[in-house]
């Protein structure tokens, strides 16, 4: 679907509800709400005072966390990976001074005088960056494949399923229902497919970890608990303050940022998977939620991260986290992994690809439906992500696989003998993990 546009919000506001928050651990980006950011219009002008131009939610950057990175990628590595993925290619002059031995980085951008980072790079020929604090490990890494019927063995991956469900689903606007059906859910659907694509992955050696198990939301915080920085933030913004204004906004801070920032922090803190697998529907706009209109589209693409844009770079705490993704290597990890599931799911759906339009996202070369994307939720995972987009729920043959529900074998479904659409979905996901990992070498 065409994603919407977007904005940056006041520095007063970022600062206000970093402060509120404080370890507000939440999100803030998906496809059909991508966080804020600025792409092609104003930039964010500093708030006299500020210390930082931060995402809403986000903590102020520790830019030492670059430290255990000193003398690990080499100057060609950071310029390839800076230019051809974590930006649109040309937004981050300003922001990084590339010289022959180091790159002098901005870490306030209200502060034109605060002394830039500097990130030493390492010797030309000191190959795929390795030290430093990284829990997760490339291909190359892994131990030696045993057995070729379990090509995952030793794979630790981790299994994120998109939005929330249940009694929430309302509330993050990933709800609808028509012809007087149960309501569709996505949160609830993304949950589904992954208690059939675990066993699978399972059963091809992997460690499964699950980010989410139930419809209930990680975050602790609540949106009542998030009232009087959501007020202060429309205040600051010129908006209006009303009850009905005021507790939509707590609620977009509830799910948007606390919820997805509380599974990066399991993600990163605890879980420490080799790879992230974000499972998602896609959708096309739908109108009432009772009364949903059906789509024609029905399509499929996966993202990496990648392509943040002009007004996020901005963003002292965006820039941070994109550097420690570079610095890791994840993108040369990533792309392949995307590419290699997209393949599978194309076969499996046999869905053509989505093609974005507008400039918040960038093709990966020679892959029709990989692009990368900068989204809250493959941006603060400190290892490779897969950020999955099968399907248009409101796409009637879509709706009428989703109510067939989930079953064993294949079924006359929507004028097609078929697998269940969880199935069809874990299948595309659990070959294209099985291709990439099935790569390595064997004893």
């Amino acid at each position: 679907m065409t994603p919407p546009q977007t904005h940056v919000p006041s520095p007063g506001r970022r600062r206000l509800l970093a402060a509120a928050a404080g370890c507000l651990l939440g999100p803030a980006g998906c496809r059909k709400e991508p966080e804020p950011a600025v792409r092609g219009g104003g930039l964010p002008v500093a708030k006299p005072g500020a210390d930082w131009l931060l995402t809403p939610g986000a903590p102020p950057p520790d830019w030492h966390r670059l430290d255990a990175w000193q003398g690990k990628v080499t100057r060609p590595q950071f310029v390839r990976l800076l230019e051809e993925v974590l930006t649109d290619g040309g937004v981050w002059f300003s922001h990084i001074e590339v010289g022959e031995a180091s790159a002098l980085i901005r870490t306030a951008t209200p502060r034109a005088n605060v002394p830039r980072y500097e990130l030493k790079f390492a010797a030309v020929g000191a190959g795929a960056p390795s030290a430093g604090p990284r829990f997760w490990r490339r291909l190359d890494e892994l131990p030696a494949l045993r057995d070729a019927a379990r090509p995952l063995d030793g794979v630790h991956i981790a299994l994120d399923p998109g939005h929330i469900g249940g009694v929430w689903a309302q509330m993050e606007e990933r709800w609808y229902r028509s012809e007087g059906s149960p309501p569709g859910k996505e949160g609830e659907l993304t949950l589904r497919t992954a208690r059939v694509l675990g066993p699978m992955l399972e059963s091809m050696g992997a460690r499964v970890s699950h980010v989410r198990t139930r419809p209930e939301p990680l975050a602790k915080l609540r949106p009542e608990q998030l009232m009087t920085a959501a007020a202060a933030g429309l205040e600051q913004e010129q908006k209006p303050t009303d009850p009905v204004s005021v507790r939509r906004e707590a609620e977009r801070l509830f799910y948007r940022s606390a919820e997805i920032r509380a599974r990066g922090a399991l993600v990163n803190d605890s879980l420490r998977p080799d790879v992230v697998v974000c499972l998602h529907f896609n959708a096309d706009g739908w109108g009432d939620p009772e009364h949903a209109v059906f789509s024609p589209a029905n399509h499929l693409h996966v993202l990496a991260h990648g392509c943040i844009g002009g007004g996020e770079f901005l963003l002292d705490d965006q820039r941070l986290d994109g550097l420690l993704r570079l610095v890791q290597g994840v993108p040369d990890e990533e792309i392949p992994l995307c590419n290699a599931i997209a393949r599978r799911m194309a076969e499996a759906t046999g869905l053509p690809p989505f093609t974005y339009h507008g400039n918040n996202a960038r093709p990966v070369p020679g892959e029709p439906y990989v692009w990368m994307r900068n989204l809250l939720a493959n941006r603060i995972y400190e290892c490779p992500v897969v950020f999955l987009e099968p399907y248009v729920m409101n796409n009637r043959e879509v709706f009428d696989r989703i109510r067939a529900g989930d079953y064993e074998g294949r079924a006359m479904v929507a004028g097609s003998e078929r697998l269940s659409i969880f199935r069809e979905y874990a299948t595309g996901v659990a070959q294209g993990l099985r291709d990439h990992y099935a790569a390595r070498r064997t004893e």
